[in-house]
């Protein structure tokens, strides 16, 4: 069993990263005020003594507890940090990310040494940006002759602390309403990215003020840090490895970009090292483990529970000084695209945009040319779907998120259920099904009365997904896709996995003609590569017309699945 200690940003990746598993776990806050989604984990509020969490976690069996609590949250690290001693319990922070501590900033270690410095300053007007909890501390500033102004979070709880503090309405500056101040000075706390923190400096410089930042307080050295979901994920499946019933791997892409950046730190002469930290697409930081060769570094790819067929590929990297900008190349083993479609054009390596990002934000643009391969990768690709995507000669290094999260097909769809049977419990006939995140975030505008739990991902598992919705007796069941799935649903596939079926191009020509496109168009079809090539295939006063036709197909497979709701299709483009 874990328990999370949360009510902050982090609290709510670690609750989203943890409801994966679908299995129980405690999620607990100190007000109750933060809004979070549980369909698994299960809700406690209120502050902890020792006495009461070591007694809380003797009852509930605790094995693992997770500190995403506020950076500034000292006496609850502590805390965590007793229990777990004296239980001989792991301990996971849950870390924010934090910019580096820019020079033109003043930093201090406490509140004191804000007063200190500020107090012989008469006359000077001051923004606090530190918090509710900070009002009482730097209120003593205004006995100096200092004009204080204290922004709050914009609710109740936050309005009754800050005027019990004894200031006045006109001194309370809520975030997110504009500021008009004059103010010569801001004090901030280092609180990270997903604390604001940047931004706040970004204003403070817009407005030429002075800034005096607080450091985040040291956390107890027993504590084991991520500082994003993937990292948590890796670090629970270590600690506790049955609480995931599968366990995740990496993209071919993080352990390129593991290889390139030994390669490079092996180039520049600098101590090898048994794991180099790679910076993932979102931000956070994870440990990848490295080996290395005469001239470049390597890394076995581990893909986790996921049945990848490079599993166990031995992935690459030699890096080189040219004094020109940094280039990436594919060597033996790499795919080269022979069609176009791709994020390059044909005869690039088939390294995909988001691995060549991942390098250049890791190796920060050095003047090196970064050759990769992979060995055997040619009999490899022979395995895939590689050489009926035009892509030959090896496989490819792709990878959007940086890491492969594996699913069974029943956890998979237990979850669907769960999720669904929350949404119909809250009184909801309306569920809006999507494929991802990228699909939500797209159609959420269209339904801006639904709540978060009405948005429900199905994956690949329509067919699965439509049955729950009618035996839940859902009125409403809008169903949301990308294009590559929906030609693969038109054609009669419910499961729309890349292992299971792959676009029928001749049925994609046929509903063309049913369109009213002429044969120069369905001959392009029949020679593209990827489904979204359809938006500039199919010319715009045709794509209407195409899009009616696709959807009345995908109506067709559908319906059956859902006789008594009414059934909405929307197809999203890239944009």
């Amino acid at each position: 069993m874990i328990l999370v200690l949360g009510g902050t940003t982090e609290g709510r990746k670690a609750v989203a990263e943890l409801e994966e598993a679908g299995n129980i776990f405690y999620y607990s806050t100190k007000t109750g005020e933060q809004e979070v989604e549980l369909c698994h984990g299960i809700a406690i509020q209120g502050a902890m003594t020792e006495e009461a969490m070591l007694a809380f976690c003797q009852q509930k069996q605790i094995r693992l507890l997770v500190d995403a609590a506020h950076p500034f949250a000292t006496i609850l690290h502590h805390t965590v940090a007793r229990v777990a001693n004296q239980l001989r319990l792991p301990v996971i922070r849950f870390e924010r990310i934090f910019p580096p501590r820019d020079t033109d900033i003043t930093w201090v270690d406490s509140y004191d040494d804000v007063v200190q410095l500020l107090s012989k300053q008469s006359g000077t007007i001051v923004e606090a940006t530190t918090g509710v909890q900070s009002i009482a501390r730097l209120k003593v500033l205004e006995n100096h002759g200092i004009k204080m102004y204290y922004h709050i979070l914009d609710r109740p709880s936050s309005l009754i602390k800050a005027l019990a503090c004894g200031v006045g309405m006109d001194q309370l500056i809520r975030y997110g309403q504009e500021n008009q101040l004059h103010a010569d000075v801001m004090i901030l706390k280092e609180s990270g990215l997903s604390g604001g923190f940047q931004q706040k400096v970004d204003e403070a410089r817009r407005r030429n003020m002075k800034m005096i930042a607080i450091r985040r307080p040291a956390m107890p050295q027993s504590f084991q840090s991520v500082n994003g979901e993937h990292g948590l994920r890796l670090m629970v499946e270590k600690l506790l490895p049955e609480f995931f019933p599968l366990h995740s791997g990496l993209t071919t892409g993080t352990c390129a970009t593991a290889a390139a950046v030994a390669a490079y730190r092996q180039l520049m002469g600098k101590q090898q090292t048994d794991t180099v930290d790679v910076m993932l697409p979102n931000g956070e930081t994870i440990p990848v483990a490295v080996g290395y060769g005469m001239g470049y570094a390597y890394v076995i790819k581990p893909s986790g529970d996921d049945p990848d067929i490079t599993k166990g590929a031995e992935i690459r990297a030699a890096v080189t000084c040219t004094g020109q900008p940094l280039s990436i190349k594919g060597g033996e083993g790499i795919g080269r695209f022979t069609l176009p479609g791709f994020d390059y054009p044909p005869g690039e390596a088939a390294i995909n945009k988001v691995p060549r990002q991942m390098i250049h934000r890791n190796l920060h643009e050095a003047s090196v040319c970064v050759t990769l391969s992979v060995v055997g990768g040619e009999e490899l690709a022979q395995h895939t779907f590689n050489p009926r995507l035009g892509i030959e000669g090896g496989i490819s290094i792709v990878g959007v998120s940086g890491i492969i999260k594996p699913f069974s097909e029943q956890a998979f769809v237990d979850s669907i259920r769960k999720c669904m049977t929350v949404a119909k419990a809250a009184g909801f006939d309306t569920v809006v099904i999507n494929s991802g995140a990228k699909s939500e975030r797209m159609v959420r505008n269209r339904f801006p009365t639904l709540p978060a739990q009405c948005f429900v991902e199905y994956g690949n598992y329509i067919g699965d997904t439509l049955k729950i919705a009618q035996q839940l007796q859902f009125a409403q069941v809008c169903l949301v896709m990308m294009m590559g799935k929906a030609v693969k649903l038109a054609a009669g596939h419910l499961d729309t996995h890349s292992k299971r079926c792959t676009m029928d191009k001749d049925f994609i020509a046929k509903m063309l003609a049913e369109a009213g496109c002429d044969e120069n168009v369905c001959r392009r079809a029949l020679q593209m590569t990827l489904a979204r090539e359809l938006w500039t295939i199919v010319p715009a006063d045709r794509q209407q017309a195409f899009i009616d036709v696709l959807t009345g197909y995908c109506y067709r497979v559908c319906h059956p699945l859902l006789p008594n709701g009414q059934l909405e299709i929307i197809i999203l483009n890239e944009e």
